[in-house]
């Protein structure tokens, strides 16, 4: 060991005398909530003890010489990770599940049925709204579910609200669907890092898992509600929310938050010019405008391309402190956020980037993709103005939908208000996905409506047919959707819909 470090040093001081670069250190003292590096990144807006390098201050990358220094100086104490203090085993992002905390209290508040019974579920009439939980003191909400059984459109008639510490206006404000990453109203099964979207039983006939993995910190309380803004009561919801509560929090962390934006279309941009100059920003699609300091921890992206071709063009551009353009972070089109090669048309996910809806391989239609920024958060001390092109220069009129994520001190500005609840709807459009899964959509309901009049006498119950049917709408039609084979999708829904309204008929003509 000594003669390692003594090998690093003699290197550093070489490295040091060749270049010299001026940089700033940031950091937040205090004790961690957490021992996983990247709950610690996000949560700290004041930098967590991790050293931070500014954008104007980048001047320190003129050499290639410094960047020798920073690459070597990292390997060589990733080499001497053991030489931790003795009571702190492992930093890695699993780790904290082994450190005993005495005085944390683990709990859940969730939907179960008090009297002992089964039916767990929760019901919301329109206008009404459910408290999901109204916790005291200092703690962090650790795990959030959800499972749903809801009309048409309950992904945007219920909205989702948390408060922290008693404050006035809440953090976090967006319509349930796009909290999880179904912009499009629709239902995408994905697993990423930090929101995954899960399989139920029957498929599309059945519900799905909603999970949320955000930290979310708060000093002496926290309230959660679900309202439902919508026409239609909501029959059943399932829930979880799995919290830990302590003594006190630190200082130096930040509250979650979330907000919900939508601009139905994009205003083009003149002259409309297939490379038109963008020397400011300020017509940008807005995902977040905050104020505070913070960190910036991801967001989802929805874009209802209205046109045919690629629409992704647009640079993303953050910018931190008010800083006139061009901003510290100034990207080089859509897919590089979300770590896709050039053009992607076909749909992936992964653990912090992803394309989890590509409705066709033309790129005509809904499409939705996000980024998570769990190892690199970004962050600002006074602002952060989060912003992407609608196209080169903001030359397409398109759809676009976002959640954004980030952390930062309260106060915090009021979310903008949101649309009423039609103009929160998602497009119903005519491209082939869209067709698909509306046809799908009328299936399902369609079996559902002969089940109940099958239990009621008014059909003859086949159970070889109901099965045979039940197999093609909630195991193979989805598959069929999910490889983008739209036609086979639509010829087999109509003929199964034909079929069962033959069967409900042919009942109601018996009746008669």
């Amino acid at each position: 060991m000594k003669r390692l470090l003594h090998r690093w040093l003699v290197l550093f001081l070489h490295l040091r005398q060749i270049s010299t670069p001026t940089w700033r250190r940031e950091s937040g003292a205090g004790r961690q909530l957490c021992h996983s590096p990247c709950a610690a990144a996000i949560l700290c807006p004041f930098g967590g003890g991790v050293s931070i390098l500014r954008a104007h201050e980048r001047n320190v990358m003129k050499t290639i010489r410094f960047t020798t220094l920073v690459l070597v100086a990292a390997a060589m104490l990733a080499g001497c990770a053991h030489t931790q203090p003795k009571d702190r085993l492992s930093d890695s992002f699993f780790s904290d599940m082994m450190y005993l905390k005495p005085g944390h209290q683990s709990a859940r508040a969730s939907s179960w049925n008090e009297t002992g019974k089964n039916r767990d579920m929760k019901a919301i009439n329109p206008g009404d709204t459910l408290v999901l939980a109204d916790l005291e003191g200092a703690g962090c909400i650790r795990h959030i579910y959800f499972t749903i059984a809801g009309g048409p459109h309950y992904m945007r008639d219920l909205v989702l609200r948390m408060w922290w510490d008693g404050e006035e206006h809440p953090s976090v404000e967006a319509p349930f669907g796009d909290f999880f990453g179904l912009g499009h109203e629709r239902v995408v099964l994905f697993k990423s890092l930090l929101v995954t979207v899960n399989e139920g039983g029957n498929g599309y006939s059945g519900t799905h898992g909603f999970n949320c993995y955000f930290p979310m910190p708060f000093a002496r309380g926290a309230k959660l509600t679900l309202s439902n803004e919508g026409p239609r009561r909501i029959g059943a919801v399932w829930y979880h929310v799995d919290y830990e509560l302590f003594d006190d929090l630190p200082d130096q962390v930040g509250r979650f938050h979330a907000q919900w934006r939508r601009e139905n279309p994009t205003v083009i941009v003149p002259p409309q010019e297939p490379d038109r100059a963008n020397l400011d920003g300020k017509d940008n699609y807005v995902i977040l405008d905050a104020q505070g300091t913070g960190n910036l921890a991801g967001y989802f992206l929805h874009v209802e391309n209205l046109n045919k071709g690629w629409y992704g063009e647009g640079d993303d551009m953050i910018f931190i402190d008010g800083e006139d353009w061009p901003p510290s972070f100034h990207g080089t089109g859509s897919e590089e956020i979300f770590g896709g090669g050039a053009c992607p048309n076909t749909r992936y996910t992964g653990p912090y980037t992803g394309y989890h809806l590509v409705a066709s391989p033309g790129f005509a239609g809904k499409q939705s993709m996000y980024r998570f920024f769990a190892n690199d958060p970004i962050r600002f001390d006074e602002s952060i103005r989060v912003t992407i092109e609608h196209g080169t220069g903001n030359n397409l009129a398109n759809d676009y939908t976002s959640t954004a994520f980030w952390y930062q001190t309260e106060p915090h500005a009021p979310h903008p208000p949101l649309p009423p609840v039609p103009d929160r709807y998602a497009r119903t459009g005519d491209d082939p996905y869209e067709v698909a899964y509306q046809r799908l959509n009328e299936f399902k309901r369609k079996m559902g409506e002969i089940t109940v009049a099958a239990r009621q006498g008014r059909v003859p119950f086949d159970i070889d047919t109901w099965a045979e049917a039940f197999i093609e709408q909630s195991v193979r039609l989805p598959k069929k959707l999910d490889e983008r084979e739209y036609d086979d999708v639509i010829t087999t829904c109509d003929a199964w819909i034909a079929r069962l309204n033959g069967l409900i008929e042919k009942g109601n003509a018996t009746e008669q």
